[in-house]
């Protein structure tokens, strides 16, 4: 099945503020995304039944790349700090339904 790619405002922002390194370490992950959705790890949520994430290590720092299927879309929602235990995922998931109108 061919998925569409979104990005959140939230993600876009938090993505232009790394350096080229970081970014092209994400974009690669991306790719990865595209071909398959389900290679990465199922994590559980309230609001949403299929949110994954992608285990990163920007600038030393251990960060989660975000991204819940909604069929037809992959929605990248926002890089998270592994330090904080997940506290505000529920707070990036909500933010979809503001942005997407979903």
């Amino acid at each position: 099945m061919n998925y569409k790619l979104i990005s959140l405002n939230i993600f876009n922002d938090q993505v232009s503020k790394l350096d080229k390194k970081s970014r092209a370490n994400i974009h690669n992950k991306i790719q990865l995304i595209k071909e398959n959705p389900f290679r990465f790890k199922k994590i559980h949520s309230i609001t949403y039944s299929r949110v994954f994430r992608v285990r990163l290590n920007l600038k030393s720092k251990e960060t989660r790349l975000i991204y819940t299927l909604i069929n037809p879309n992959i929605i990248l929602v926002c890089l998270l700090d592994r330090k904080k235990d997940y506290k505000d995922l529920e707070k990036y998931l909500k933010k979809i339904k503001q942005e997407l109108n979903l």
